[in-house]
This record gives C-alpha cells, sequence and structure tokens, in this order.
C-alpha cells in the first residue's frame, strides 16, 4: 500500500504533500529532524490533515506531482475536506 499525506506546519502557516508506504513513521521523520536539511525541518510540528491510500506506489506519485501542480492552497483545503476529489483524480490519471 502507498500513500499520499497531506501535513501542515503552523509555525509556517504552510502544506507539505508526500507520498509514502508508512504514514505514521514518515511523519514522525518529518517532525524529528530526520532529514535535517530539508525543509519540513524548519516547520516543526507537523499535523497530519490527510492520508489517502493509493492502489500502487506510481498511483501515489502521480497524484502527489498533480495536487503540487495545482499551486493552490484553496484546492488542498477542499481536498482535506472531501477526500473523495482524490478519487475522481486518481481515475483520471
Amino acid at each position: 500500500m502507498y500513500f499520499i499525506y497531506i501535513i501542515y506546519s503552523k509555525k509556517l502557516d504552510r502544506y507539505y504533500i508526500g507520498t509514502t508506504d508508512k504514514v505514521e513513521v514518515r511523519l514522525h521523520e518529518h517532525n524529528s529532524r530526520f532529514y535535517s536539511d530539508s525543509y519540513t525541518a524548519k516547520g516543526i510540528p507537523w499535523v497530519l490533515n490527510l492520508s489517502f491510500e493509493c492502489e500502487s506506489s506510481e498511483n501515489a506519485y502521480k497524484l502527489e506531482k498533480f495536487l503540487k501542480r495545482m499551486k493552490s492552497r484553496v484546492f488542498l483545503e477542499k481536498v482535506i475536506i472531501d477526500p473523495d476529489i482524490l478519487l475522481d483524480i486518481q481515475n483520471k490519471l
């Protein structure tokens, strides 16, 4: 199983989109400065807003790329409220 996830940093007032096979482990890595030079190290603490299961890693990466290309906070917040939007997008990719 692969997941796309959206986390939020109140400190930076930003969302971050990623892909992983272990959401809780990845969230812990973001919040523990596991990658000390990464963008997310500056925004601790991060809170998980959405975890969405994908059929494969390929589908997850396509969906992640789509969401990042949108560059829209409003759209991300709509997806967080209604994750079914991702089902429609995933079926079209």
